[in-house]
């Protein structure tokens, strides 16, 4: 889910430097404490979003919702929140705003009351024709109440002129672009969906009766649900009477995930294509180390997420592996967000170096992705002040010289380091003795054992090429949201 293009281009600059996935979702059918399976679901998935949580219940009569501004954590965990969500089914959603006001008209799932029933639908992605099909829906009389792609989705659902439900979402999802996964419930079935490339991820999870949808396996293991498998590019499945049935209205065509989901993304371990996050991220480092030959004394993360691909990195290269930066778990955006003087000093706030470690030493710093490089030159100076020696920055992709228009946030490719710095200049930019990024061809070698296929390629690495596999049209287009110009983004109603 996001807010608009135009808005993401006028994102203020954060101090976390690195890119985030906007969602989490999560569903539950045919199970008496739903609503609070979903609430374990979705703190599983936080890592998807951390400024805005709901849940929407069915009890078999009613629908019933609850949404936060915040964490999972703060509000779900109270029983008597939870007593306001009866009902055997659930679906819930985790939010990371990319303007960076989170309003409650925003956070999902969005309920519906069509003339066929009920409708509540919980969203991960970006749509790339959002813009365009909202314009036209706006001139055949739609009213928007949210800023939401994911409003125009129950807008087409409720425009089409088909009879049944399921018949009304694939005339909708053949009219709509991007790269989504969508669980949709109504007063007779949870339904899944997975866009025609499965750029973005979904999973099938079974507890006893109950079929399950979520993000990432991680928060089927919270609930003690058995991975069934993942829904596949193209696919809708629906669970009815406690059956799953599938079919795939779209033509067929190869999957092309995306990249940064083994990357970075999905929780380490959270299970891709058969292997635990985990496990792709060290086989990063692994390659990385076979592409490069330095002399150095330690090989150090930038935890936490650099540290499978150093340990990998470390393995290969038979260098010593320490952890010569530490990370604060307990700091959290809101701490750092009231002054300049306070943002200021994010990245020691997050983030400290065992002194005694690297004085002296020749360090490699193993990170997953370099974005705007704001942060890693803070490290690398971090570095140099605790007395090392030499700081030498490996990063665990390609250079990222491209935005993403399909979930995620990411800054203008004018703020991209990498796409109009030579890497000389990344280099004296962050203040490291060296720089080097993991080639394309070591990349696909690493995560799936075979050369890039060009024609084809095996994911959606449109970070590093520049290759889209959705045209996003409404950047094209350079289209605006005019619907609720008026109303301030901290307004609630």
């Amino acid at each position: 889910m996001r807010i608009s293009l135009i808005q993401k281009r006028k994102l203020k600059k954060s101090n976390n430097d690195k890119l985030r996935e906007e969602c989490g979702i999560f569903g539950v059918s045919n199970h008496e404490d739903a609503a609070t399976l979903v609430a374990l679901g979705l703190h599983a998935l936080q890592h998807r979003g951390q400024e805005g949580c709901g849940i929407v219940s069915f009890d078999g009569k009613s629908y019933h919702s609850e949404k936060r501004q915040g964490l999972v954590g703060d509000h779900f965990t109270d029983l008597e929140t939870l007593k306001k969500l009866p009902g055997s089914f659930a679906i819930g959603h985790n939010r990371y705003s990319t303007t960076g006001e989170t309003s409650l008209r925003n956070i999902q799932p969005f309920f519906a009351d069509l003339h066929m029933g009920g409708l509540s639908v919980a969203h991960n992605g970006n749509l790339t024709n959002a813009l365009l099909l909202r314009d036209s829906l706006v001139k055949e009389g739609a009213i928007f109440r949210t800023t939401s792609d994911t409003e125009t989705i129950v807008q087409l659902i409720a425009k089409s002129k088909r009879d049944k439900f399921l018949d009304k979402l694939i005339d909708t999802l053949f009219q709509i672009q991007g790269g989504y996964s969508l669980i949709l419930m109504t007063n007779k079935k949870l339904v899944g969906v997975r866009d025609p490339f499965g750029i973005r991820p979904l999973v099938i999870g079974k507890l006893k009766n109950s079929f399950i949808l979520a993000s990432e396996t991680c928060a089927l293991d919270i609930v003690g649900a058995t991975f069934v498998r993942e829904i596949e590019n193209g696919e809708i499945v629906i669970i009815e009477n406690s059956e799953l049935k599938s079919i795939k209205p779209f033509p067929k065509r190869k999957a092309r995930p995306c990249v940064f989901e083994y990357i970075y993304f999905a929780r380490p371990d959270s299970l891709i294509n058969g292997k635990c996050a985990y496990e792709y991220r060290k086989n990063l480092g692994v390659q990385l180390a076979s592409e490069t030959d330095l002399e150095a004394d330690l090989v150090i993360p930038v935890p936490d997420s650099g540290v499978p691909a150093a340990l990998g990195y470390a393995e290969r290269s038979k260098k010593k592996f320490e952890l010569g930066l530490i990370r604060n778990h307990y700091v959290g955006r809101t701490f750092i967000e009231p002054t300049q003087n306070i943002r200021s000093l994010g990245v020691k706030l997050k983030l400290s170096s065992t002194q005694t470690i690297v004085k002296n030493k020749s360090l490699i710093l193993i990170d997953d992705s370099l974005v705007r490089g704001t942060t890693c030159h803070k490290i690398v100076k971090m570095l140099y002040e605790a007395g090392a020696k030499e700081v030498h920055v490996r990063i665990a992709c390609p250079e990222i010289k491209f935005p993403d228009f399909y979930g995620v946030d990411m800054p203008t490719k004018e703020e991209l380091l990498a796409h109009s710095k030579t890497n000389a200049e990344m280099c004296n930019y962050i203040k490291a003795k060296s720089l080097k990024f993991l080639s394309l061809r070591g990349l696909y070698k690493a995560l799936c054992g075979e050369n890039r296929i060009n024609d084809y390629p095996q994911f959606s690495d449109h970070y590093f090429t520049g290759e889209y596999p959705i045209k996003p049209s409404d950047n094209l287009q350079g289209m605006k949201v005019r619907q609720l110009s008026l109303l301030s983004g901290k307004s609630n109603n």
